[in-house]
């Protein structure tokens, strides 16, 4: 059976911002696919009238600070979102009014995208569920970087950080999508 009451979906896009663009981990190539697919899912959001929502983190040193002039989109980004909120913890709710907002738009399902997969898209994914949302986590709409683990020395790929994202969120705070089956949902 089908619905008659269509759910209202918001696109969140966390941390795009040219803080990132400072950092000493930051190449410009490898983030090519991962604006591609955001600047996809945003037109594709935008054309369902479904509100975006930009989130940038505000931290206490270096290109986060608000006087450093880095808390701004990355130049590829679309202005004009529905709204902004600043955020000074991983996830984009405690501190923000995120939450008030999309329910007084009467969204219930959220689509996260942004920069940091395992940090705050997947925190935002984990506590938007936690409030009861529906959650689709658009990997290949998240960008993230290598790291390597203290202790072991291991270095973990971009790819392995994402798959690892993809396998705690799964079927228990998200669903994981790509931007075609997301912008499909969003047609129907």
């Amino acid at each position: 059976m089908s619905s008659s009451v269509k759910t209202k979906s918001a696109l969140i896009i966390i941390d795009v911002q040219e803080s990132f663009a400072q950092m000493p981990f930051w190449s410009q190539g490898i983030h090519a696919p991962f604006q591609q697919a955001l600047l996809k899912l945003d037109a594709g959001a935008r054309a369902a009238d479904v509100p975006v929502v930009h989130v940038y983190h505000v931290g206490r040193a270096g290109p986060f600070l608000p006087e450093s002039g880095f808390v701004k989109p990355l130049p590829w980004l679309p202005g004009n979102p529905s709204v902004r909120f600043d955020k000074h913890t991983h996830n984009a709710f405690t501190d923000t009014g995120l939450d008030l907002w999309l329910r007084r738009q009467g969204v219930t399902k959220l689509i996260i995208s942004g920069i940091r997969t395992e940090q705050c898209c997947e925190t935002t994914a984990r506590v938007g569920s936690d409030l009861g949302y529906d959650v689709d986590f658009v990997s290949e709409a998240t960008l993230t970087f290598p790291m390597t683990h203290e202790g072991s020395g291991r270095t973990f790929s971009a790819e392995e950080i994402t798959t690892r994202t993809e396998l705690v969120l799964a079927d228990r705070f998200a669903r994981i999508v790509d931007v075609d089956t997301c912008l499909a949902d969003l047609a129907t």
